[in-house]
């Protein structure tokens, strides 16, 4: 594709290798979480207490790769901690290892993901940030797709023995790793700066972005505070009776839908605009959670999470997409690091509000007060003005 340099190319792959040794893991972490002892609320805890620890430091690494002027050391470095961290969680069961651990893994995200995503903004034009995103998102997503499939072949035949899947993970982590050794820095414009880089630069950075940022990012935050792990989806799909080689199946099938719809609606997104395929993934992802609530049986769940996939398609690139899109040029990776620490400190709240409402009122209430509030945030986003969904003057396009 003309769009696809050999950046986009490389940092594509690695997203590929980096999220198929994760995916190995996730479909059978609240299995085997659950196996060791964990509950429900621990769980959550775990999942937003990882993101939100991991997720502060989006910001401040974003910043300093503008700061620096380079992009590369930090999107290797964030790879290899990732990688390093899949053995850690098959050493030992103790929640503390298991939080520090999964707390590795997303401090590694946290470094990367600025710099990464300026990378991929840098590597297009205003008019095809959609297409690049979305093709990064779905060779990232395929991932999700082949690590399940191999834990599944691997729980065929041994089934209950979930430990020794932490290890053969590693083997895709490594193969990410020596990939990323392939990318080099271009020359970047370095934002002078006279004074340390606050380790909450985000917070600074909140208060000095553009009103239009501003606007747009609230009605993304106020949907992170409602959007909890997809942990709770594969327990939903537990709790009605389906078993663990149905559960991560239907993981798979999301991850598919996710990863071959990414790119077609991220190049919609670019004739028609962001933001209407991403609001469009707002309603998709709400009547999800109502259809959630209802529950139903294996071939009811097996339309939910196609839906799902097609909802994740529309939103997840979209909105790094949008992002880089209304924010200046020489903070692209604080404008995106910021946007992700927020969003990670939200998943704080959301996975774990989802654990209570679960533990405390059932199923059906957790994910009808999602499906609501998710509504709420599609009337937000309709009623932005047409300002706020504009480019800048620097990078300016007809629609957002």
């Amino acid at each position: 594709m003309k769009h696809i340099s050999r950046t986009v190319w490389i940092l594509s792959l690695v997203s590929l290798f980096t999220d198929a040794a994760s995916e190995m893991l996730y479909p059978v972490m609240p299995i085997y979480l659950k196996s060791i002892g964990f509950s429900l609320v621990l769980i959550g805890l775990l999942e937003g207490l990882a993101e939100a620890t991991a997720g502060l430091s989006k910001g401040y690494f974003g910043k300093k790769s503008d700061a620096s002027g380079r992009r590369v050391p930090f999107v290797q470095l964030g790879y290899l901690m990732s990688s390093v961290s899949k053995p850690m969680m098959g050493v030992f069961a103790a929640p503390l290892w298991i939080f520090f651990a999964r707390t590795i893994d997303r401090l590694g995200k946290g470094i990367r993901t600025g710099a990464r995503d300026a990378m991929l903004s840098d590597e297009a034009t205003s008019a095809t940030k959609g297409t690049v995103f979305g093709f990064h998102r779905s060779m990232d997503t395929m991932g999700a797709v082949i690590g399940p499939a191999i834990a599944l072949v691997y729980l065929h035949y041994f089934p209950g023995q979930y430990r020794p899947l932490f290890f053969i993970a590693f083997t895709p982590a490594l193969l990410a790793i020596g990939i990323s050794l392939l990318l080099k820095d271009k020359q970047y414009s370095v934002v002078p700066n006279t004074r340390p880089i606050s380790f909450f630069v985000f917070l600074e950075y909140w208060k000095v972005s553009p009103a239009r940022y501003r606007t747009v990012v609230r009605g993304l935050l106020i949907f992170a505070l409602f959007n909890s792990s997809d942990v709770f989806l594969l327990l939903r799909a537990r709790s009605v009776g389906l078993n663990d080689a149905q559960t991560i199946m239907l993981y798979i099938f999301y991850n598919l839908v996710f990863a071959l719809c990414s790119l077609p609606l991220g190049m919609l997104a670019d004739r028609i605009g962001l933001k209407r395929i991403f609001v469009l993934g707002l309603v998709l992802f709400a009547s999800v959670y109502f259809g959630m609530a209802i529950g139903g049986g294996l071939w009811f769940f097996a339309a939910l999470f196609f839906v799902y996939g097609l909802s994740a398609a529309a939103t997840d690139g979209i909105a790094k997409a949008w992002i880089t899109n209304i924010s200046d040029a020489k903070d692209t990776a604080t404008a995106v690091g910021t946007y992700s620490g927020f969003q990670s400190v939200c998943a704080l709240f959301a996975s774990t509000l989802a654990g209570l409402l679960w533990t405390v009122f059932g199923p059906a209430v957790c994910f009808t007060v999602t499906g609501i509030m998710t509504t709420i945030v599609v009337v937000y986003m309709l009623r932005l003005r047409s300002a706020d969904q504009s480019p800048t003057a620097s990078n300016s396009i007809s629609k957002a």
